[in-house]
């Protein structure tokens, strides 16, 4: 059972695996890119991160603990057939690298999948490099004003009845109630011509009879 040996050994022993690690991360920092398998690229990524986030602090003891982890390796350039000193890899991290990435809070590199396969044990191969571009917050996108479409003209809106005063009121009021009365008084009318008709009539008669 594999008890207590969680991560990947890579068919190595501890201290081949330490020196592998050492060598990939310092070839990372030195040339910006590097090209192995995706275990191995998996296997070195949170080291150089872990390095470049202690390079940030820029301390005297962030160096010392650097050079202990990584080993520093001087950076050499072929002129005239001989290689020449144009610094170290410990220099490299805290003085390019580490500025670069002040602002932006981890993922400092990247792994991108090839399609190819390594010729003799057809591994897997990847890309690991460190992220070029600052993190920048994009901003938000200024919205376009769609322009007014002219609206049909509404058709005038018919004017609200004005308040009766109360003056108004009652002289409306008074004129409903003549109206009212105005029948009432031709029907009295109507029973006295009756009864003027009917004296009449009475008077003949009484004349006739003498």
């Amino acid at each position: 059972m594999r008890h207590q040996v969680s991560g990947r050994h890579l068919g190595r022993t501890s201290a081949h695996r330490k020196a592998l690690r050492r060598n990939l991360a310092a070839s990372l920092f030195e040339h910006g890119t590097i090209s192995t398998t995706i275990e191995k690229a998996k296997f070195v990524r949170p080291f150089a991160e872990k390095l470049i986030t202690l390079a940030r602090k820029g301390s005297l003891h962030a160096r010392r603990r650097a050079i202990a982890l990584l080993q520093d390796r001087d950076i050499c350039k072929q002129e005239n057939g001989e290689p020449v000193k144009v610094g170290s890899v410990i220099k490299k991290l805290f003085d390019e690298i580490a500025p670069r990435f002040a602002d932006r809070p981890g993922g400092y590199t990247r792994i991108i999948r090839l399609p190819l396969r390594r010729i003799g044990d057809n591994g897997k191969l990847a890309i690991l490099q460190l992220v070029d571009e600052q993190l920048t917050t994009p901003a938000p996108a200024a919205r376009e004003r769609k322009p007014a479409v002219s609206e049909p003209a509404a058709p005038a809106a018919e004017q609200p009845e004005t308040a009766a005063l109360p003056g108004e009121e009652e002289s409306e009021g008074t004129q409903e109630q003549a109206g009212q009365q105005e029948p009432i008084a031709a029907d009295e009318e109507k029973p006295q011509a009756q009864d003027s008709d009917s004296d009449t009539n009475q008077e003949e008669t009484k004349e006739q009879k003498e």
